[in-house]
C-alpha cells in the first residue's frame, strides 16, 4: 500500500515481507555487477579467512532491503535524495532470510509545494532477528493531493 507524505509519522515503523537469499541470487548479483571476489564466490576461500562460508556482497543486502521497502511509497516517491549512516553489522550468507523494518526518523516539507523530505531508517534483520544492516534514506515523497511529477 503506497503512503504519501501526510501518512508518515515520525517514530512510526513499518515491517516488510521477508526474502530468502539463494545461491542463485548471490551468483546472479555477482555476475551482474562484475564481482569476481573469492569471499563472495568460494566457500573454501571464505573458510580459510575464518568465515563459515561465502558471504553476500554488502550491496546485495542493501539492494534487497531497498526492494523490500518500495511498496511503502512506490507511487509517491519523487526521488532518493541521499543515503547516510550505512552500517553493515553482521555477515549475511546465502540461505539467510532477511526482513526490513522501516522507521520514520524525520520529515519536513520542502520549498517546492506538494512534496516533503522523509528520512527512513531501514533496519534489516536475519532469520535469527539479528540486525545485519542499517541505513538512513532521505526520500522526496509526494503529498497526497499533488499531481504526479
Amino acid at each position: 500500500m503506497t503512503r504519501f507524505y501526510e501518512d508518515f509519522e515520525v517514530g512510526a515503523t513499518y515491517p516488510t515481507s521477508s526474502r530468502l537469499i539463494t545461491d542463485d541470487d548471490q551468483q546472479a548479483f555477482c555476475k551482474l555487477v562484475g564481482y569476481d571476489v573469492p569471499l563472495f564466490l568460494d566457500d573454501a576461500y571464505a573458510q580459510s579467512r575464518g568465515l563459515p562460508g561465502r558471504i553476500c556482497p554488502s550491496h546485495l543486502v542493501m539492494s534487497f532491503s531497498t526492494a523490500m521497502t518500495g511498496k511503502l511509497f512506490q507511487a509517491s516517491v519523487v526521488a532518493l535524495a541521499g543515503i547516510e549512516g550505512v552500517k553493515f553489522l553482521r555477515h549475511v550468507r546465502p540461505g539467510d532470510t532477511l526482513r526490513t523494518e522501516v522507521e520514520v526518523v524525520q520529515k519536513r516539507m520542502t520549498s517546492k509545494p506538494g512534496r516533503g523530505l522523509v528520512v527512513f531508517r531501514d533496519h534489516v534483520y536475519n532469520q535469527h532477528d539479528e540486525e545485519v544492516f542499517r541505513n538512513d534514506k532521505h526520500a522526496l515523497i509526494r503529498c497526497r493531493d499533488s499531481a504526479p511529477e
